[in-house]
């Protein structure tokens, strides 16, 4: 379970190292927004080079646009890397295209939904094959295809990929990234905002975000707390072969809340240190 992703342009080796150093649960080196298009040779060949073996940390690349000419290139050069933990499927708008990329490439799927079509198929998407881990929200594209500027006009969009992971049985989605480098008080409001919609963990293009998104999204001591007084009850309850839970408190716990409180509890143990 992670909380933080470190984005890298593909065109910057010299920066893949040190990404993969900088305390990110996991690097995403990018082939997409971040090259320009006379610099994709090069930052396709400079990816899979690094990726030749594994490294400390998962290392995902994002792909160029699944209906654009540089994908099957993209593909050849990745296919079969030692070191290539998933790929970001960028504007992805169907099923149909998750499930060509699935049959080309064994490899982990986290489609990226940036458009009002994406988000009407977001379920399907999200379901289209077992190789998709996650799903998640593009969110600079899709302001400009929705014609919003403020947090309010993607509330919708927000609730509806949280929703669309979990009738898929994924792994809850991660945030999009903050664009506003130097404005950690903003991110820290906006991934609280984010984790009250049902989002776990964000994106960066900056090191300097991790250690506020990991903060935001780590649980705190009482929520470890409760968590672990309910998976207590639940156990207790299940030795007396009782479907009825209930606290020490006196409040009566629903089954259903185990799930998030083991979810809490691994969490808290993993971020221990």
């Amino acid at each position: 379970m992670l909380l933080t992703w470190l984005y890298v342009p593909g065109d910057r080796p010299d920066r893949f190292a040190k990404a993969v150093a900088s305390g990110a649960d996991a690097v995403i080196l990018d082939l997409e927004d971040a090259v320009l298009a006379d610099r994709k040779a090069y930052a396709r060949q400079a990816v899979a080079e690094f990726l030749g073996q594994p490294h400390p940390v998962p290392v995902q690349v994002r792909v160029n646009e699944l209906t654009g000419p540089d994908l099957d290139a993209d593909l050849a050069a990745l296919v079969g890397r030692p070191g290539l933990a998933g790929l970001r499927l960028p504007k992805v708008e169907s099923a149909d295209a998750v499930a060509a990329v699935a049959a080309r490439v064994d490899a982990p799927l986290h489609p990226l939904i940036e458009s009002a079509l994406g988000l009407e198929s977001a379920y399907a998407i999200a379901a289209a094959d077992p190789a998709v881990a996650s799903i998640g929200l593009g969110e600079a594209d899709l302001r400009s295809d929705l014609g919003v500027d403020d947090d309010a006009g993607l509330a919708w969009a927000r609730g509806r990929v949280v929703v669309a992971a979990r009738a898929a049985a994924l792994p809850p989605p991660a945030m999009s990234v903050y664009a506003h480098v130097a404005d950690l008080d903003g991110l820290a409001a906006s991934c609280a905002l984010g984790r009250r919609l049902g989002f776990l963990g964000r994106a960066a293009i900056h090191p300097r975000q991790l250690p506020v998104i990991a903060e935001a999204f780590r649980p705190a001591e009482g929520e470890v707390a409760r968590a672990e007084e309910l998976l207590a009850a639940v156990a207790e309850a299940q030795t007396r072969s009782s479907g009825t839970v209930v606290l020490p408190d006196g409040r009566f716990a629903d089954r259903a809340m185990v799930a998030a409180a083991r979810r809490t509890v691994d969490l808290a143990a993993r971020y221990a240190a």
